[in-house]
């Protein structure tokens, strides 16, 4: 006898994603989608669909993600809720965790990690935080990858002497490169389009940001 199917609710108010995901979910005999509203106070008068997940946008209009998943917590502890956003900040995620949720997604993660993480918190009751950092700490790694390929070796080499002396005119530059000013500045807008910053500040700041310098 198979398993009976997880109940979920989905709350997110753009409409056109939550549609997306119920159909992504109707097509997995683990699942089954009970609750779909477009804010919290939405949820609430759903509430009577007994979800076991709830799968929650952190930013929505009238009643937030961070007040939804406090009301679940006080008013449903058999309800586990994933918090789902694109920000990735710290302070995001503490007040999501705070609130109640069992763990914390990125919107735009993979379909399997998204799968997963929900048979996860149904059955263990939380996602590890090694887990909930995984897509962040990969998606900048392929981000690093990215640029490294982009960047030519003398580009590199540019934006590690602006990062040992930023105050070096184009005309230093050229002669610590040993190559003349135009070609200088070839170098620097080479870097600025594929880093897709305007200025020397902008370059060193990523420079420092995905460990190019030293």
């Amino acid at each position: 006898m198979l398993p009976a199917p997880i109940p979920l609710a989905l709350i997110d108010d753009h409409t056109l994603f939550r549609s997306a995901l119920a159909d992504m979910l109707a097509g997995d005999a683990r699942f089954a989608v009970v609750v779909q509203a477009a804010h919290g106070a939405e949820y609430l008068r759903a509430v009577q669909g007994g979800a076991q997940v709830a799968v929650v946008d952190l930013h929505m209009p009238i009643m937030d993600g961070f007040d939804t998943i406090a009301w679940m917590r006080d008013h449903t502890p058999g309800t586990r809720a994933i918090a789902l956003s694109f920000d990735l900040s710290e302070e995001v995620r503490q007040r999501a965790l705070k609130a109640g949720a069992c763990g914390f997604l990125r919107k735009d993660t993979t379909k399997d990690r998204f799968l997963a993480a929900l048979v996860q918190v149904a059955v263990v009751g939380h996602l590890p935080p090694d887990a909930e950092q995984h897509d962040q700490r990969a998606e900048q790694a392929h981000s690093r990858s990215e640029l490294l390929a982009k960047l030519s070796q003398r580009e590199l080499e540019y934006m590690r002497l602006l990062c040992a002396n930023g105050d070096s005119t184009a005309e230093q530059l050229a002669a610590q490169m040993q190559v003349g000013v135009r070609t200088v500045d070839g170098y620097r807008e080479g870097a600025y389009r594929k880093c897709q910053v305007h200025s020397r500040a902008g370059l060193v700041a990523l420079a420092y940001k995905w460990g190019l310098y030293p």
